[in-house]
């Protein structure tokens, strides 16, 4: 719908009531039984067909951002210190894609040099990763979900990828992997005293939506999942935070924030032959690891997955768990 010759989202606050009254109902049925969903291909899918579900908008309904326009942390007055933002950092270069705009958007098409940054966030699962990509690489939201999570889509080959799985899932890159690079989950006041130098994702101009609310408002807060996933645990909240490691056939590991917050930071862990170290920062609701592999190597931060519970376990139903030692 338009209002005033310019798309307005409000109806984007009446998606998941519909989905729940229709997509719930229909959507795995209708997932068997077409071999295309949102215009794309899903013939020897990676994963089950019947379990991809339609998030509701169409193809590109979310519209990803193509030409990020970034401001000085002093110019960013649109945040205030305890909003959320996806932090990068390499070298000289620091950036902020705040998550008001991310939840209205879900993908940034941003540019490091000659590289490409896909920066991706899944307001259902709550999950922030970025990759580095082919120069030429742009991608778009599929309007469709696996686990509850964004499945991306390449606009050169229209392949799916899951976001959480980092790989293509159907269509001529199937099997395909992408490289996850570190992103930090915090809050901008954290971010920025610890790279004051950094730049902002600004909102697009003119505005696509009202960066000032979320569609998602109150979500985090419920146990109630919009779509069904394969695989459930009752361990913890299902929107309880997590961060994830994984370390492809060696394993992965949850360390849920509630026994983070339980012993001193940095947490020392092993993992395999690795050794890790877990930071948690229970102000700024945010937490990262360093990995040292053997008895000579440094430490170095890793990439790994902030999200919700549900969504790791889902994902990972082999994952063990950090626990915090009983007090004496």
């Amino acid at each position: 719908m338009r209002e005033g010759g310019r798309r307005t989202w409000r109806g984007r606050r009446r998606w998941t009531t519909l989905i729940l009254t229709a997509g719930l109902c229909l959507g795995a049925d209708f997932a068997v039984a077409a071999k295309t969903m949102n215009g794309f291909h899903l013939d020897h899918a990676l994963i089950p067909i019947a379990e991809i579900q339609s998030g509701g908008p169409p193809r590109d309904g979310i519209p990803a951002i193509d030409a990020p326009r970034f401001v000085s942390g002093e110019a960013a007055h649109f945040l205030g210190d305890d909003d959320r933002v996806l932090g990068f950092a390499e070298g000289s270069i620091s950036k902020a894609y705040p998550i008001r705009i991310l939840d209205w958007h879900e993908i940034v098409n941003d540019r490091l040099g000659d590289q490409g940054l896909l920066v991706t966030y899944c307001p259902l699962c709550g999950t922030g990763v970025a990759f580095k990509v082919a120069g030429h690489d742009q991608f778009g939201v599929s309007g469709l979900l696996y686990n509850s999570d964004v499945l991306l889509y390449d606009r050169a080959s229209d392949s799916l990828w899951s976001q959480v799985m980092a790989q293509a899932v159907t269509g001529p890159r199937e099997g395909e992997r992408l490289r996850l690079v570190v992103v930090r989950h915090t809050t901008w006041g954290a971010w920025r005293a610890e790279h004051p130098e950094t730049i902002v994702l600004a909102p697009p101009d003119p505005p696509r939506a009202d960066y000032a609310t979320s569609p998602y408002d109150g979500y985090a807060q419920t146990q109630r999942l919009y779509f069904p996933v394969s695989a459930q645990s009752r361990l913890y909240h299902p929107k309880e935070m997590i961060v994830g490691v994984n370390l492809g056939e060696r394993g992965q590991r949850a360390y849920p924030f509630a026994e983070l917050a339980k012993v001193a930071s940095p947490l020392l862990d092993s993992f395999g032959t690795a050794r890790l170290r877990v930071h948690f920062d229970a102000a700024a609701r945010t937490g990262w690891v360093e990995m040292q592999e053997g008895e000579s190597g440094s430490m170095h931060e890793i990439p790994v997955v902030q999200g919700y519970w549900f969504a790791w376990y889902a994902f990972h139903p082999k994952t063990t768990v950090y626990r915090a030692p009983l007090a004496q």
